[in-house]
């Protein structure tokens, strides 16, 4: 006999700790496992938004707790995990969302710029799956890992997109995600990613205020950009009971823009 799908996406009593989870997409992707019944962990560098995203979600019902922490720094990621564990007992889904971007022509790209970037969007992630791994998951012997790409990982910029550790550094998420998922299949941990498109958000603000949502929408077959329900559905999937058979796999959530890219 088949599961009933409410049953398939129920997350009751699994904990999640998600990075960058104070805000925008991963307060949204917090939110959508809270709501299917996680207990959610938050982590990101400022207490006063962790503060907030924490009251958020608890006048919602959801069970949420966080630490404050520098993603970017390995002994941060260490003491996350230690307390999560402590805290918590141990880690069912890890969602890997903080990331930052700087805009630069390549040609005059600082490499401090270059360093801040991939060791927040790139390394940060391997070290964060490494510690929750060991910790948590493969002693257990099950888990998810979602990591958050993004349409920008898997083409080149365009001339008016000077994003170049950006754009390098999202495509290293993807290979990431499906060099895990194949290492670590004999867990039972799958390791997906979401690839974000053009969502409204502090990091995507500048181009929001430049080109203006609808210019922005008109790029995608969808003629929209992402709002606060999208990514939902998708971390749901890949953290529950419904995603079991997948992993490796990158979904791109983008109105439809990665297929016309494609093309």
């Amino acid at each position: 006999m088949s599961t009933p799908i409410q049953k398939l996406f129920d997350l009751t009593g699994k904990i999640a700790l998600v990075t960058g989870g104070s805000r925008g997409l991963g307060l949204q992707m917090a939110e959508a496992l809270g709501e299917a019944g996680a207990k959610i962990l938050l982590t990101s560098r400022k207490a006063a938004d962790l503060e907030e995203a924490t009251a958020q979600l608890q006048a919602k019902g959801i069970d949420t707790r966080w630490v404050a922490a520098d993603a970017s720094q390995p002994a941060e990621i260490e003491r996350v995990v230690s307390e999560a564990m402590q805290r918590l007992g141990h880690i069912d889904i890890l969602v890997n969302n903080a990331g930052a971007t700087w805009g630069a022509p390549a040609e005059d790209y600082p490499l401090e710029a270059w360093d801040k970037v991939m060791n927040l969007n790139i390394r940060s992630i391997f070290l964060m799956s490494q510690a929750v791994g060991k910790a948590s998951m493969i002693p257990r012997r099950q888990g998810r890992i979602i990591n958050v790409a993004s349409i920008a990982g898997l083409g080149g910029n365009t001339p008016e997109m000077t994003m170049v550790a950006y754009n390098t550094s999202k495509a290293a998420v993807v290979n990431f995600t499906r060099t895990l998922a194949g290492e670590w299949g004999k867990y039972n941990i799958n390791v997906n990613a979401v690839a974000p498109g053009m969502f409204p958000s502090k990091m995507t603000k500048g181009t929001f205020d430049r080109l203006g949502a609808d210019a922005l929408a008109a790029h995608a077959p969808l003629r929209r950009v992402g709002d606060d329900d999208d990514l939902k559905g998708a971390v749901v999937l890949f953290a529950s009971q419904a995603g079991k058979h997948i992993t490796g796999q990158t979904l791109p959530i983008d109105g439809g823009v990665s297929a016309i890219i494609a093309g």
